[in-house]
């Protein structure tokens, strides 16, 4: 639970995509567009439809002519390609005329509750003329620059839960399709990159008639949803301890299962080490601009380079052979490639682990009620035992406050301020809770000086109601081990981006690429297959690339 290392995450078997798949699958969802009114410029109206044994959904698209210099990834813009909605059921032309009017309108919209997931997208503006101009004179896009970028799209927001009016998921959570974290949002995303290819498509027959090709389906794979995202959910981590508690330890626990298998079968091991081989050319395909995430790259080719030495010599044959390789990978290669290997180990063992995808919500108000009865010396021993790192930090070092979290005005998202530079701490967020820990215990020891009879948790709030927050951060904590991030959320050196990383690596994206501490861009279903394949594919064999050499 240090940052550092949440940074180096990896999607696994467990991750939100993966899990939905395979749910949709295992349910024989069927998928259809059922509407394309898309004119010679690329305006207009499509539909997907989603139907499963009990219930359908629409994602309603509405395509848009954007001039070059309005394309922007930033949360202010406010004109987009695409803009979508996922509707609970089927529309009717009514509701798909009033959501025309809204929903290219995105925030300043006007919504109800049969609106799931609200979202917008961008052409990545080079790849999509590319692939366009190619198919419109009969010839598949070339190769290279599919894999340099590896979307058409790339959304600048996915939202759910109530965010502007739409429905709140306590209305769908029961719902088997949804009970999983993130699984209508997700959803919409599979459908919206069914849409970019489709678009691209389309915009190419427009301009070659006759000559112009479809993509070829091994080809369409390689293309994913790009996806831009910003400090808005980097606090998510840290306002949801139980939930991420409930992610971490689904994966903790996957790991676990695995280490503690003594002997596996030779069909595993060769499964494992085609598996490597798919993940070094993933590996090989990701770029980034960034210095510090091409180093960490380079340094995980050599990694990986390792590993595939180690599988071999001494290989997998020895007794609790996971066990071994994930001690091994510890000793001997960055943090990237010891998340990567947690990932590769984890993967071929479906039958053990995907059944622990299903309990990663989590009823978070179970945790909410404050215990008044806890006996502060009680308090005081957990924390020394559990926040010794925040009890060691100097707060009075600038430094260690160099930052503060607050809430944009404008956007109604999280921020991040430099506290001696910038105005606002006074609006500050309660994020910094290794702080506020700190400044919980000190005051706690002073409150039991002064009330030597046995005091409990009741009576110093009633004194010091400022420490509720921190009062039950610990008691969440002391029940849910990997509810807290053991860092401090405020120093000069903390990087937001691992924060972005680590979730987004739980929704599973791949190809992280830092355009700042702040901001990054990924991947999303790259390889998946899309809806109108979807029942021959493989059940959930899509992450790594074929090691066979696509067309193209």
């Amino acid at each position: 639970m240090r940052l550092e290392r949440m940074g180096a995450f990896h999607q696994t078997r467990l991750s939100f995509m993966r899990a939905l798949l395979r749910f949709l699958k295992k349910g024989n969802w069927q998928f259809e567009r059922t509407r394309w009114d898309i004119d010679l410029r690329g305006v207009g109206t499509a539909i997907y439809q989603a139907s499963g044994p009990d219930r359908m959904y629409s994602l309603i698209c509405f395509a848009n002519d954007l001039p070059d210099e309005k394309r922007s990834d930033r949360v202010i813009a406010e004109e987009w390609d695409a803009t979508f909605v996922l509707f609970d059921g089927v529309p009717a032309k009514e509701e798909v005329k009033r959501l025309k009017k809204n929903v290219p309108k995105q925030e300043a919209g006007h919504y109800a509750q049969t609106e799931l997931v609200l979202s917008r997208a961008n052409r990545s503006v080079r790849l999509f003329e590319h692939v366009v101009d190619s198919l419109s004179v009969g010839r598949q896009p070339d190769r290279e620059k599919m894999e340099a970028v590896g979307y058409l799209m790339r959304t600048t927001a996915v939202y759910g839960n109530g965010k502007f009016g739409i429905s709140d998921r306590e209305r769908i959570a029961h719902r088997p399709e949804f009970t999983g974290p993130f699984r209508a949002e997700l959803l919409s995303v599979w459908l919206i990159r069914a849409f970019t290819v489709d678009i691209a498509e389309h915009l190419a027959t427009v301009r070659g008639g006759s000559r112009a090709t479809r993509m070829d389906a091994r080809i369409r794979r390689r293309l994913g949803v790009g996806n831009a995202t910003g400090l808005g959910m980097a606090p998510f981590l840290v306002l949801h301890p139980a939930l991420i508690h409930a992610w971490i330890q689904a994966r903790e626990t996957a790991l676990a299962r695995v280490r503690n298998i003594e002997r596996s079968s030779s069909e595993i091991i060769r499964g494992f080490s085609l598996l490597l081989s798919r993940a070094m050319l993933g590996v090989e395909s990701w770029g980034t601009a960034d210095p510090r995430q091409h180093k960490r790259i380079g340094k995980l080719k050599q990694d990986l380079v390792q590993l595939a030495a180690y599988v071999k010599n001494p290989g997998l044959g020895m007794p609790y052979p996971w066990n071994s390789l994930v001690d091994w990978s510890v000793g001997n290669l960055s943090l990237e490639g010891q998340e990567l290997a947690v990932t590769l180990v984890i993967e071929p063992h479906q039958d053990l682990v995907d059944d622990l995808a299903e309990g990663m919500s989590i009823d978070e108000s179970r945790y909410f009620r404050i215990n008044g009865a806890q006996a502060i010396s009680d308090a005081l021993g957990f924390i020394r035992e559990t926040y010794p790192w925040a009890l060691d930090i100097d707060f009075s070092d600038p430094a260690s406050m160099a930052r503060f979290w607050y809430v944009s005005e404008e956007k109604l998202e999280p921020r991040l301020g430099e506290r001696f530079d910038e105005p606002g701490a006074e609006k500050e967020h309660p994020l910094a809770y290794a702080r506020d820990i700190a400044r919980l215990y000190k005051d706690l020891m002073a409150f039991q000086q002064d009330n030597p009879d046995g005091p409990v948790m009741a009576q110093f709030l009633l004194a010091c109601p400022e420490h509720r927050h921190a009062v039950r951060r610990i008691q969440v904590v002391r029940r849910l081990p990997y509810a807290e991030i053991r860092d401090n959320l405020i120093s000069q050196g903390m990087m937001p981006i691992d924060l972005l990383r680590c979730k987004l690596s739980f929704f599973g994206a791949s190809k992280f690429d830092p355009k700042s501490d702040r901001w990054v861009r990924i991947n999303m279903y790259q390889h998946a297959p899309f809806p109108d394949e979807f029942s021959q594919m493989a059940e959930d064999d899509w992450v790594y690339p074929p090691l066979i050499p696509n067309p193209g």
